[in-house]
């Protein structure tokens, strides 16, 4: 269970049971949610919780870099509370986002890209997760 109080106080954000339960509702769930998902999320333990706090405390989040903020759902932003490097999958039957360890996958072809200077990338891959 992540300490939110902890957390805010260390990123030098006052905290507030609003913003706690961003935090709690971020860092201590499953998966690539939306801030509509958080809303929803944070109003279980703190109905108060305005629309404007959870898109203020995302975003101050992702600022301290404590999550990470990505496009990779169509048509939405998602928070992924994994910032270290890694891939996606997105399953297209359910619309879950999957991380995909770093090293399971490898790029190449990166150095002959000699027009392009590049900071950061990963891979985002689509299909079905297979039935087990």
């Amino acid at each position: 269970m992540t300490d939110a109080i902890l957390i805010l106080r260390q990123c030098g954000i006052q905290p507030t049971p609003q913003r706690i339960a961003v935090v709690e509702c971020v860092l201590n769930g499953n998966g690539h949610p939306t801030a509509d998902d958080v809303l929803i999320s944070a109003r279980k333990t703190c109905p108060t919780v305005s629309r404007a706090t959870v898109y203020n405390t995302l975003n101050l989040l992702v600022e301290k870099g404590l999550i990470g903020m990505q496009t990779i759902r169509e048509g939405a932003v998602v928070f992924d509370p994994n910032v270290e490097k890694h891939h996606h999958f997105i399953d297209d039957d359910t619309g879950d986002i999957y991380d995909i360890p770093w090293d399971q996958l490898d790029v190449k072809g990166k150095d002959k890209l000699k027009d392009f200077e590049i900071l950061e990338f990963q891979v985002i891959m689509r299909g079905r997760r297979k039935k087990r």
